[in-house]
């Protein structure tokens, strides 16, 4: 299976997008209203619509981006917030992306990658950030298949891919998950060795 371009477009134009709740989750929106620090950079990969990213400009924070694979999800922020600076909407692969970050917020983009490129993504996220840099937010929590995505996980797998590179500060069934994710979601906070 490739889950290229082609494929995240199509999931766009047929509004196959089972995983857009059409807001802010619960555990992102707690953890976001703790930040004390509205200067922070802070990157939100595999954005889709990204309510994050609304919240966090409504917040006040500045220095906030979205990255995404496809031009669609890009377009409906800029409906949605027309005066966001289009220099915060990237469209690029992840894994070409170039820039460092205090912050890298994790919602629904991890699982939609392709299982085989979960060691990509740990070396990738820890070349994007800042020393201390942190990334936070959300992990499936049901058993991996070749089916998906979104592809699952388990907090044993997470533990062995992030520990080498990242201190584990949280790694914890989310509390407060939206009801059809109730115990399947893991809230985490990873700061970068």
């Amino acid at each position: 299976m490739k889950l290229n371009s082609d494929y995240w477009e199509n999931r766009y134009q047929n509004n196959e997008i089972g995983w857009d709740v059409g807001k802010i989750t619960s555990p992102l929106k707690d953890y976001i209203d703790q930040i004390e620090d509205k200067s922070i950079k802070i990157l939100i990969p595999g954005a889709g619509n990204s309510y994050e990213f609304e919240y966090l400009v409504n917040k006040g924070f500045k220095n906030v981006f979205v990255l995404d694979i496809v031009k669609p999800p890009l377009d409906n922020i800029k409906n949605r917030i027309p005066n966001c600076n289009s220099e915060q909407l990237i469209l690029s692969d992840f894994f070409e992306h170039n820039e460092q970050y205090d912050l890298i917020l994790e919602q629904t983009f991890f699982c939609a990658l392709e299982p085989s490129l979960r060691t990509d993504y740990v070396q990738k996220t820890k070349s994007l950030l800042n020393p201390n840099g942190k990334i936070a937010g959300l992990l499936f929590q049901f058993p991996l298949t070749e089916v998906g995505p979104p592809f699952g996980g388990s907090k044993e797998e997470y533990l062995e891919l992030f520990q080498i590179d990242f201190e584990i500060k949280t790694l914890e069934t989310a509390y407060n998950s939206i009801k059809p994710r109730q115990g399947n979601e893991l809230f985490f906070i990873f700061t970068k060795k």
